[in-house]
């Protein structure tokens, strides 16, 4: 009667231990995800004045719609790249919360029969 109340003891603890450090990957990814978003933001917002001052500073209209051009080339591409580190980076986030639950599924499935 002893034994199948351990094995239920222990793998309470090992889920609770599960869910701490998926906790903590979770609190991680985040982090490195609002670091990215600040950092693109930034960028992105002094990209965007060094334009304006550029366009202030345009002569002609043929080379404000230059400067306008090349930057939402620019821009576009920035985004683009941007989007795609952060699809990693939630790629990445998922991966790692479900890491700690990989072979408890088992265990729990192994234990009830």
């Amino acid at each position: 009667m002893n034994v199948p109340f351990d094995n239920f003891q222990k793998l309470g603890k090992e889920q609770v231990e599960a869910t701490l450090k998926t906790f903590g990957s979770v609190s991680k990814g985040a982090q490195n995800i609002a670091v990215e978003l600040a950092d693109y933001s930034k960028k992105s917002f002094e990209e965007s004045t060094a334009t304006i001052e550029k366009l202030v500073g345009a002569k002609t209209l043929d080379k404000a719609v230059e400067i306008q051009t090349d930057y939402m080339k620019t821009a576009y591409e920035g985004f683009i790249a941007q989007s795609t580190k952060l699809s990693e980076l939630y790629a990445d986030l998922a991966k790692e919360m479900f890491k700690p639950y990989e072979g408890l599924y088992a265990k729990v499935n192994n234990a009830a029969n």
